[in-house]
């Protein structure tokens, strides 16, 4: 079955414009020994709405996630106030939709809180949230993933699953998916990017060439 890499529903729709290039991790509590591991180089991305928070995006991308709310097909209707939890999170929908897959480009593993923020121009949370992705285990690194990410031609909807739920970043997905489609940025573009972000990382510990 092919492989999905779980992330913010927002964060995907900014990786699939373009507008977001990297993603951060530490691990979640479903994780083999709780820590991240880079277990596939290519994958889909798929949306989910686990600790997602309104507060924890930027100002710029807040619509977004309205429109990321908007993707997502919910039993009782369109979404609305019934969307949100009460801490402010927001509920899982009943489907979600498949819209771009990504290849691992670049690997780093970064300690330093002032790389975190450097970053910050390639992703669409706010930095003071990145950085305490960067503080949670503060004796693990924080993996840093450079992504090169592709719109596959048609999106493709899905059925949540009871196993897709937990914090964990790998999911098989119940269906056929073609890797194909267009890439969100041009050679060129992707490429000044990437050493925009190298010379960032390079006091990182490269993890992956």
């Amino acid at each position: 079955m092919p492989i999905a890499f779980k992330e913010w529903a927002v964060t995907v729709r900014a990786l699939a414009e373009g507008e977001q290039l990297i993603t951060l991790r530490k691990g979640g509590i479903r994780e083999t020994d709780r820590h991240f591991q880079l277990e596939h180089d290519r994958f889909f991305l798929y949306p989910t709405f686990d600790h997602q928070r309104v507060d924890l995006v930027r100002e710029s991308h807040k619509p977004e996630l309205q429109r990321a709310l908007e993707e997502g097909v919910w039993a009782d209707g369109e979404p609305g106030l019934h969307a949100w939890t009460m801490d402010g999170g927001i509920q899982q929908p009943d489907r979600v939709r498949i819209r771009a897959w990504a290849e691992v480009a670049r690997h780093y593993l970064i300690e330093d809180p002032r790389a975190v923020d450097a970053l910050s121009p390639y992703y669409v949370w706010t930095p003071d949230y990145a950085e305490k992705r960067l503080a949670w285990k503060r004796r693990h690194p924080l993996h840093v993933l450079l992504l090169r990410t592709y719109r596959i031609p048609r999106p493709v909807t899905v059925k949540v699953r009871d196993e897709y739920f937990g914090c964990r970043s790998w999911l098989e997905l119940q269906r056929e998916l073609p890797f194909e489609g267009t890439p969100v940025l041009s050679d060129d573009e992707f490429e000044r990017a990437a050493e925009e972000i190298e010379a960032i990382a390079s006091d990182a510990t490269p993890a992956l060439a």
